[in-house]
């Protein structure tokens, strides 16, 4: 029998081993939110279109987050003996690996969304206030329904194969493939843990630049000044939203598959 997956418990346990070990996650997130930061900055001074221009950033910025991934995902793994280097520092092998097996997991579901957004193409807020119904518009929604549907069905596919990245991380050999059969009987427990996370995640990053950017306006003025500081406050939220998924993640890898430091993978469960 494959081990079940307790909901509430790996939840609990994501968010209280993220939220005790705040001044490790600190000291490893600084340098990936900097380059984070960084890209934020330089794609709004280039004047890059959205939301194309966005996507953009968002591969780009795949580079410090997955360094940042791999760190804290060793951190819990093996404790803070396994981080052999502060992220951002270098780029190994491991990095490598670990960003194929993202691309992997998630790379269908990026295209998608990049297909959507381009066949939907930019929509005047003007022509919607007006009340007259755009043909095209309606025509752009109507070829851009499934690439929608696609979108949805992969990436809760995407959720449910992701924790093996943790195992990349900690150089055991994984694919999807291996992720799906470890969560055999467990997939809809997997699915929700870090929809939740995810979910939260994304409500605290709408906070964490609104309302900074709201009292920096109003008290100083100063447009592009607010927006760097609501830049910086939302990126370094959705590390902390990546920590904490990335915890989940390491978590539910360890409890499916059984494994410890320095000891092979068990086969999975018929």
């Amino acid at each position: 029998m494959p081990p079940r997956l307790p909901f509430g418990e790996v939840l609990s346990e994501s968010f209280s081993f993220f939220f005790g070990n705040l001044r490790f996650f600190f000291h490893l997130v600084t340098i990936p939110w900097i380059l984070s930061l960084l890209l934020r900055v330089l794609d709004a001074t280039a004047g890059q279109d959205a939301p194309m221009g966005a996507l953009f950033e968002k591969v780009l910025d795949a580079v410090p987050t997955t360094m940042f991934m791999v760190g804290w995902m060793r951190f819990v793994l093996l404790g803070p003996r396994g981080v052999q280097r502060l992220p951002g520092i270098g780029w190994t092998r491991r990095e490598t690996n670990f960003l194929i097996h993202l691309i992997q997991v998630a790379g269908i579901t990026f295209v998608l969304l990049a297909a959507f957004l381009l066949t939907v193409g930019s929509i005047d807020p003007a022509a919607l206030n007006s009340g007259q119904i755009d043909p095209q518009l309606v025509r752009r929604e109507a070829m851009a329904a499934p690439l929608g549907l696609g979108f949805i069905v992969s990436s809760l596919l995407a959720l449910r194969v992701s924790f093996g990245l943790a195992a990349t991380a900690v150089d055991v050999p994984f694919s999807p493939r291996h992720s799906w059969a470890y969560s055999r009987g467990n997939g809809r427990g997997v699915i929700a843990v870090l929809f939740v996370i995810y979910l939260a995640g994304a409500l605290a990053i709408m906070m964490a630049a609104l309302v900074p950017y709201a009292v920096v306006n109003g008290i100083f003025g100063a447009d592009l000044g607010a927006a760097v500081v609501a830049w910086a406050s939302g990126i370094l939220v959705s590390y902390a939203s990546v920590g904490v998924a990335a915890t989940a993640q390491a978590v539910v890898f360890r409890r499916l598959t059984k494994w410890r430091p320095g000891t092979a993978l068990e086969p999975p469960s018929a």
